[in-house]
């Protein structure tokens, strides 16, 4: 049913770096060093009203990330003092991250999430191998709604007598 839904439901030319574009996390710093307080990082998800953040290690590089679930299962579940836990003590690592490449499909990403139940993903350039974003599924849904919308307005347009499938313009 997903898939069937999918695929009508966008255009497959919007890849996951297109979706980043587009995405509350292009906007800000969604990285965070993995010395950095677990405090710090609640902090941001609060300020910036985002659920992820990409962790990374002294020499600047993507290596994880931590998540408000990474919190809530290990620290808070556990009753566990946030004053000296480090981002490191509760991040994800390899080989349990789920990555996006820059040119895979809404499809693809959401087929990723649902694969491990996660609602992140790190967007990785595959020339370089370098990570270039991160996107949640808020983001992969906007899109699917975006492109909802506009056939709904060009079947409406057509339906009224506005002609083509330019109408609405």
């Amino acid at each position: 049913m997903l898939n069937r839904f999918v695929k009508r439901g966008f255009s497959s030319s919007v890849d996951a770096y297109t979706v980043f574009t587009s995405s509350c996390y292009h906007k800000i710093d969604f990285k965070i060093k993995e010395s950095a307080s677990v405090k710090e990082a609640v902090q941001r998800f609060k300020s910036f009203n985002i659920g992820c953040l990409a962790v990374t290690d002294t020499k600047d590089k993507i290596v994880g990330v931590c998540s408000e679930r990474d919190y809530i299962n290990k620290v808070a579940c556990l009753d566990k003092p946030t004053e000296n836990l480090s981002i490191k003590d509760i991040c994800t690592y390899e080989p349990n991250l789920m990555i996006a490449k820059k040119s895979d499909s809404l499809e693809m990403c959401m087929n990723k999430m649902m694969f491990k139940d996660i609602r992140h993903l790190l967007v990785m350039d595959e020339k370089s191998q370098e990570f270039v974003g991160l996107i949640s599924i808020k983001d992969l849904i906007k899109e699917i709604m975006k492109n909802n919308h506009d056939t709904i307005m060009r079947l409406s347009d057509f339906k009224i007598g506005k002609g083509s499938y330019f109408g609405s313009e």
